[in-house]
């Protein structure tokens, strides 16, 4: 392939992700219910730490949104102890089978940096979610840049999850604040479905500064606007088991 035929194809792949966001924009159920846009990097930000479940939680149902599985989970051994480990119940209330999850713990955010670059250009797999805590500042505009270029060659969806971090410059298509909301109680005052406070900072081609609070449906693998009544619910990790040695790559289960 020629270049300029590369370079054709590349901005034909960017006009079609920013018209499916243009597109995709008018409401929760609009935007979100065939998840976000593939062959792209996002960033979800938990600006508080006790967020950082509920980010992770937002991202994983995008990506089951938009049927992009296997979904390949990259943190830190730091990221593990801060955050917890990730229930295996919790996932599958939202819906992700132990079958199409692979987690993998890095010993630090360069390693971290290594792992996902590679991951990124796997054309296998349907989503790459990255967790950091903290500053990460090995995740600059050029790193992030390198990501979008192997998402868009793959068609692998990059989810950057920075959690206790304060937005920065990169190259992502989208970036999005996510807090935890209440969520509505069902019959005999059982627990609510998983429940969001989502914010949209930064959208290519498009404007930004929208919110929305919206529900995740297990069933229909899509969000839905919700009011805002009812008991708090969270998507919460196992944090009594953070302690343990984790081997370096697992399948969930």
């Amino acid at each position: 392939m020629s270049d300029s035929t590369a370079l054709i194809a590349r901005l034909r792949r960017i006009a079609a992700g920013t018209a499916m966001l243009q597109a995709t924009s008018a409401s929760p159920d609009g935007w979100l219910k065939r998840g976000l846009a593939r062959g792209q990097l996002h960033e979800i930000y938990a600006v508080q730490a006790e967020d950082g479940a509920s980010g992770a939680g937002f991202g994983i149902a995008t990506a089951l949104a938009a049927r992009a599985l296997p979904l390949f989970w990259l943190r830190t051994e730091a990221a593990e102890r801060a955050q917890g480990r990730p229930h295996a119940g919790g996932l599958a209330e939202l819906g992700l089978g132990a079958d199409s999850l692979v987690l993998g713990i890095l010993p630090d955010e360069s390693a971290l940096l290594r792992a996902s670059a590679d991951a990124a250009r796997c054309a296998g797999l349907g989503t790459l979610l990255v967790e950091t805590v903290g500053p990460a500042r090995g995740l600059d505009l050029t790193a992030t840049r390198r990501l979008m270029l192997a998402a868009e060659g793959s068609g692998v969806t990059v989810l950057s999850l920075r959690v206790a971090a304060t937005p920065a410059p990169s190259a992502a298509a989208t970036r999005w604040s996510v807090r935890a909301a209440p969520s509505r109680a069902l019959e005999a005052d059982a627990p609510g479905v998983p429940a969001f406070d989502v914010e949209c900072l930064r959208r290519r081609g498009g404007p930004a500064g929208e919110s929305w609070r919206v529900e995740w449906d297990r069933d229909a693998k899509s969000f839905r606007g919700a009011p805002v009544s009812g008991a708090g619910l969270s998507v919460a990790a196992d944090r009594t088991v953070a302690h343990h040695p984790a081997a370096p790559v697992r399948r969930s289960g």
